[in-house]
């Protein structure tokens, strides 16, 4: 069968009774059979061991358990322990067999998951490359010639390759968002604290994070928002970011996005214009970017292997580099021995540096909403690579290598594909606490600007209504002062509005510029024997509830319909008795709302 793994598809053939997780895993089994995967797994689940888990969940389900991920299938990266197999983080001579998962791979398997295998990594988490491991190199998904990305290279490969729906991976310095760029996926770094990493080999243990890598943004958020919980038993855990909370996700009225200056953008030639789209498309749902000086990120970014952190490395592979050097892959052997000269000066020294860069950055914070940046400047072959490890890895870091030292958190989007043919991500990065926001911007810019999942053939779905905690929601199309930036949005965002996204109506439709206070435009649709237009507006999604609440406040000349969209969907939307249009202007020609206003702001 041919079926994409994203959660949303199926959970829908689950419900539908066209699926059963025993075919699913029989099918997962069988793609894994046809398709080359050297260096994607270290450990596979056996056959007859992930039906038997199947069975299992099946069983659950017939006693009314209900199981929020019921039949997906995961992955693991191989420095997270599971309960009776190997973890090795990619070296054989450090393996040891888990007595029990981590809580993040147990709280997956007691919501329904069922466990592939373990993925492959750079040794001990270190590296941004996916090419340091004896368990071999995994090749790109798009051209076999260029690298992953890593440490969790693995991790990405699996879900890019429709092995799973999801991987954990975890996060240092861009584990979990570099590799996902280069595969067409999603990756999401959350804040530190918010998912446990007590059963994770660490690389910085003060620093390191799980990470999700899925198909959507909200794939990613779903599975983060079930892992989210604080864990006592954790030192680095923190209550005050353990939890995934819905309501930081509202889009600001007026997003403000900063990036960084022209001239402190080193993007290769090849990413120029996915980099311009992906920066067209966050304006086009309301966002102002402002372009900054990036010093202070590139300043924190070089304090990773500069002293204290990478020190910090040796913690958990100190034994085995004494033991067995030989045992250590070259390129981490030479940063690991070049850590043990650092002394207890040089982290103080780190440390008082990083105080000072957090400060500016966090009153860079207090006037925009996240930073938007390429995941990475560019992608290498892997030949390359091996032929200049550390050079090109740190380079791979621009981008990403800052972001946990200043206690942020991030979210990787696919947006588009680069000029030579291989995926282009953007990167989303918000003060702590804010990762729903970035997921709420994230799934918006996924869907202007990708166009598959992953490896895959299956097209990104369209941004529909989810179910909530409180009862379904509905669409709701508007067009003029509801807006995001314009006078009435926030009467959506009061109500718990989330946007879905910025799209047009079907070619049937004319505008009108109604003598309204605040101004406001009127939707009709065109009568017959008259020419239409597409107009530009935007999908918001709300509780019923809400949504009924909303309405009720809507006036003449305006009131809700049905809107056809230009996919030929059909939502609820702002329209305008046809009545009230006459000795209104027309503005149908200028495609939309804020073109409209534009031209006005441009007379003289």
């Amino acid at each position: 069968m041919d079926l994409s793994l994203d959660l949303e598809t199926l959970a829908r053939a689950y419900s539908e009774q066209s699926l059963t997780p025993l075919a699913l895993i029989d099918d997962v089994y069988e793609r894994l059979a046809r398709t080359a995967r050297d260096g994607v797994f270290i450990h596979e689940v056996p056959h007859a061991q992930a039906v038997a888990a199947a069975r299992a969940v099946i069983a659950r389900g017939a006693r009314g358990e209900r199981m929020r991920l019921y039949g997906v299938p995961f992955a693991v990266k191989d420095n997270i322990d599971v309960a009776g197999l190997p973890t090795t983080a990619a070296c054989p001579a450090f393996a040891y067999t888990a007595e029990r998962s981590a809580p993040v791979v147990e709280r997956l398997i007691a919501e329904g998951a069922i466990l592939i295998g373990k993925t492959n990594l750079d040794q001990f988490a270190t590296g941004l490359v996916g090419v340091r491991s004896p368990y071999g190199i995994p090749g790109n998904p798009f051209d076999a010639r260029y690298i992953t990305g890593g440490s969790s290279s693995g991790s990405a490969v699996a879900v890019a390759r429709g092995f799973c729906s999801f991987a954990l991976g975890t996060d240092t310095a861009g584990s979990g968002r570099v590799p996902a760029a280069f595969t067409n996926l999603v990756g999401l770094k959350p804040t530190r604290g918010m998912l446990s990493t007590r059963g994770v080999v660490p690389a910085c243990r003060s620093l390191d994070c799980v990470s999700v890598f899925a198909l959507t943004v909200d794939d990613a958020g779903e599975v983060a928002h079930l892992l989210a919980g604080f864990d006592a038993a954790d030192p680095y855990a923190r209550a005050d970011a353990a939890r995934w909370d819905p309501r930081a996700g509202l889009l600001p009225p007026r997003m403000r996005v900063a990036v960084p200056a022209r001239a402190q953008r080193p993007l290769d030639d090849a990413s120029l214009a996915p980099f311009a789209a992906a920066l067209a498309a966050i304006e086009s749902i309301g966002a102002t970017a402002e372009e900054i000086d990036f010093a202070p990120f590139t300043e924190a970014a070089a304090l990773l292997y500069d002293g204290a952190w990478v020190a910090e490395r040796l913690e958990a592979t100190a034994e085995t580099l004494a033991r067995d050097p030989a045992a250590i892959h070259p390129a981490v052997r030479e940063i690991l021995l070049g850590a043990a000269g650092h002394q207890a000066i040089d982290a103080f020294r780190a440390l008082h540096t990083l105080a000072r860069l957090r400060s500016q950055v966090d009153a860079l914070f207090e006037r925009i909403d996240f930073l938007l940046v390429p995941s990475a400047p560019t992608i290498y072959r892997i030949d390359d690579v091996i032929a200049d490890p550390l050079r090109l890895n740190a380079r791979l870091g621009t981008y990403s290598n800052f972001v946990n030292l200043l206690d942020l958190c991030a979210l990787a989007v696919p947006a588009g594909m680069r000029g030579d043919g291989l995926p282009f991500g953007m990167t989303l990065i918000a003060r702590r606490g804010r990762d729903a926001l970035l997921a709420s911007a994230g799934r918006v810019l996924q869907v202007e600007l990708a166009r598959t999942l992953g490896a895959t053939t299956h097209a990104v779905p369209a941004l529909r209504p989810r179910g909530t905690a409180n009862g379904e929601r509905a669409a709701l199309a508007v067009v003029g002062a509801h807006l995001s930036g314009e006078p009435l949005n926030a009467e959506l965002t009061d109500l718990g509005a989330r946007l879905l996204s910025a799209t047009r109506t079907a070619p049937r439709y004319r505008l009108f510029a109604l003598s309204t206070t605040p101004p406001k435009p009127g939707l009709v649709r065109a009568a017959e024997g008259q020419s239409g237009h597409a107009i530009d507006l935007e999908v918001w999604e709300l509780a019923n509830e809400m949504l009924g609440r909303f309405m009720r406040r809507v006036g003449a000349p305006l009131c809700i319909g049905s809107v056809e969209l230009e996919d030929g969907a059909r939502v609820h939307g702002f329209l305008c008795e046809q009545a009230l249009t006459e000795g209104q202007r027309d503005i149908s020609s200028f495609g939309g709302w804020r073109a409209y206003l534009h031209s006005l702001a441009r007379e003289p």
